[in-house]
């Protein structure tokens, strides 16, 4: 193992493990659970923020008028300041995140209220959940390549 200059010699243990960063992203962020997010679907004030893979959006479906972002590009898409800025997010709404069962909704929401986004909450139980329970998912079709 390379001698790390941050790790305190002999210690191999993560500091912090995925179970203390979800408790610390439950503690800040609201979970609204399904109903109350079927209740605010479709609501102009409302952005639903499809956090998935584009994989996982073309094999189970999506949200009807949710707004795709990768997780691994919100950072750069929140911060006005990024050459990959959405204007989406500059918007005065709500910002409602979801993934497939809620863990890396939790944690790209905290994200988001760390760095400004006031307005935010997150899908409790989150794609799988919706679609369990019936409410409306439309098709993603596989992205050409050009």
């Amino acid at each position: 193992m390379l001698d790390c200059p941050l790790r305190a010699k002999g210690e191999d243990r993560m500091k912090k493990g995925y179970k203390d960063l979800l408790a610390e992203a439950e503690a800040l962020v609201e979970a609204v659970d399904v109903a109350e997010a079927a209740r605010l679907h479709g609501a102009s004030n409302v952005v639903f923020v499809d956090l998935r893979d584009p994989r996982e959006r073309e094999r189970d479906g999506t949200i009807p008028q949710g707004f795709s972002c990768p997780r691994g590009m919100l950072e750069f898409w929140i911060d006005p300041e990024s050459p990959y800025h959405k204007p989406v997010f500059a918007e005065d709404k709500l910002f409602l995140f979801y993934c497939a069962s809620g863990w890396r909704s939790a944690l790209a929401a905290k994200t988001a209220l760390e760095m400004g986004l006031e307005n935010i909450c997150h899908l409790e139980g989150g794609f799988t959940a919706w679609r369990d329970a019936g409410l409306p998912v439309e098709p993603v079709l596989p992205r050409v390549k050009a």
